[in-house]
């Protein structure tokens, strides 16, 4: 594993307003306790999430602070196949460095998931967090599209798996790369819980998108 970078900018993640907040980590004191109130309040009616969490070191557990569950979710929910350098057994914290690229990055997929349910556009209300995360030790791969395709392949997350769990496993806390949903635009993927902090709730955002490849529109409003 290459030399990583320190990074402490802030950075923003858009959850689905649909899905609303459940405090399962909030008031835990203790790592022991957070099995049982994983089951009572659902969260392992994803049948993925015994399998995320028994991957996660406990170590890496954070629970008894505000929005410890917004953070844990994104560890032990998401996609089956899995994300650009994760793989479906265990998920991570993707951010925007910008609200902007943050709603760029969800709009490409809400018009993604437009086009595979044969829908001609789709409209949904996201809520945003920004945190301010920490380490010694990231993964800088900005600027390197040209140098480095096998990790921005549009189409297929085949390869850039296999570098970012190389990345997890040696003990990366993350990688920072450019979004390929906003031009300009950069990410940040943490492998840490525990190294996301001073996570807020700020804006909500109502996102419109069209399917139709004519009409490749993006419409951001904040809800009344």
């Amino acid at each position: 594993m290459a030399e990583g970078v320190a990074f402490r900018d802030p950075s923003y993640r858009l959850v689905p307003s649909r899905f609303p907040p459940i405090g399962a980590f909030e008031d835990v004191a203790a790592a022991e306790d957070l099995e049982a109130v994983m089951e009572l309040e659902g969260w392992t009616n994803d049948r993925l999430v015994e399998t995320r969490a028994a991957r996660l070191p406990r170590a890496r557990w954070v629970f008894g602070r505000s929005n410890a569950s917004v953070v844990m979710a994104a560890f032990l929910h998401g996609p089956p196949g899995g994300n650009r350098f994760s793989g479906p057994d265990l998920n991570a914290w993707y951010a925007g460095l910008s609200e902007k690229t943050a709603v760029a990055e969800v709009a490409h997929h809400l018009r993604r998931q437009a086009l595979y349910e044969g829908r001609q556009q789709d409209r949904m209300t996201f809520r945003c967090y920004g945190a301010r995360l920490t380490g010694r030790n990231y993964r800088d791969i900005r600027g390197q599209q040209a140098d480095r395709p096998d990790l921005y392949d549009r189409r297929s997350y085949d390869r850039s798996q296999i570098f970012g769990e190389a990345e997890r496993a040696a003990g990366s806390d993350g990688i920072l790369y450019d979004s390929l949903r906003h031009a300009g635009g950069e990410n940040v993927v943490c492998f840490d819980p525990t190294k996301i902090l001073d996570v807020v709730q700020s804006d909500h955002f109502e996102i419109q998108v069209h399917a139709d490849p004519n009409r490749k529109t993006i419409a951001v409003r904040l809800p009344a």
